[in-house]
């Protein structure tokens, strides 16, 4: 009967043990969750240091021949829009969906978007009410001169360039589109902020605009029912968007394919994952066999 004790209470004490050298093996063996890379770049334009959060595809590998669709994201901060676009373009990448090609996502995480996204304006309550706004120009410098030149420098790219923005992001977003549109192919314009300098943008001319421009370019605008502006003459957001999508769409250039999105059960703060997500149908559209 003692024997029988003994060896239960071996047992136990045992079982115990190992329990407990388990337990804190796998204490010492947690690691953190991984979602990408954080780089940076010293910009001369911008007189600075910029954060770049970076979301590598599954089965990259710096050393191989494979190259990859880059896709920029303005508010690229982890508190941001970084996570949730990135995890967007990693679904759609999966091979049972195959919705999106494996894609390297540039997240430009924000310092002062106000400074970085707007142009000057006339409008000098504007000018009283953001002190820093006005100078896109630089922002939009360090894009082509310095930014996309140092990614497709140290990572491996293609030449499918897209760009992903919200509201002054959208602002941003559609000024490139205008102004220096070949800096990307394919634009995600998600509620923009059109109504910056009394829409000014909406009556600037364009070389996208002319027959004579060959860039294949695939433009994407999406609204939510947003309403009206924060200016002093009142303009609706969702107007200003389709106006923009029409005053592309007259120029009939056969290089530039664009498409108006509407969300009416969408709103300023939601309407940007939806978005996102419908303009990779419209990018890449899976035949039907």
């Amino acid at each position: 009967m003692n024997k029988f004790f003994t060896l239960t209470f071996l047992f136990l004490s045992t079982t115990i043990i190992f329990s407990q050298n388990n337990k804190s093996k796998t204490t010492e063996t947690n690691k953190p969750f991984v979602l990408g890379v954080i780089d940076e770049i010293q910009s001369k334009e911008l007189g600075e240091k910029r954060i770049l959060n970076i979301y590598l595809p599954e089965g990259y590998n710096p050393s191989a021949d494979k190259k990859y669709p880059v896709i920029y994201l303005l508010d690229g901060s982890a508190n941001e829009d970084f996570i949730h676009i990135s995890g967007l373009v990693q679904f759609n990448s999966f091979e049972w969906i195959n919705q999106v090609p494996k894609s390297i996502v540039v997240g430009i995480a924000t310092v002062d978007r106000r400074r970085d996204f707007t142009f000057p304006t006339t409008l000098e309550n504007d000018k009283t009410r953001f002190p820093t706004a006005g100078h896109s120009d630089k922002f939009i410098a360090f894009i082509e001169k310095e930014l996309q030149p140092f990614i497709d420098k140290k990572y491996k790219t293609t030449e499918s360039k897209m760009i992903i923005g919200q509201s002054l992001g959208g602002l941003l977003e559609t000024e490139i589109l205008l102004k220096k549109p070949s800096l990307f192919n394919k634009y995600v314009i998600v509620s923009p902020s059109l109504w910056w300098d009394n829409a000014s943008l909406l009556n600037s001319d364009s070389e996208i605009l002319k027959e004579n421009f060959n860039q294949k370019t695939e433009i994407y605008i999406a609204v939510g029912k947003e309403g009206l502006t924060p200016t002093a003459i009142p303009r609706v957001m969702e107007v200003d968007a389709n106006l923009l999508a029409e005053k592309i769409k007259f120029s009939k250039n056969k290089n530039i394919k664009i498409y108006f999105d509407y969300f009416p059960e969408e709103n300023h703060g939601t309407i940007l994952h939806p978005a996102v997500a419908n303009s990779f149908k419209f990018f890449y559209p899976i035949v039907k066999e």
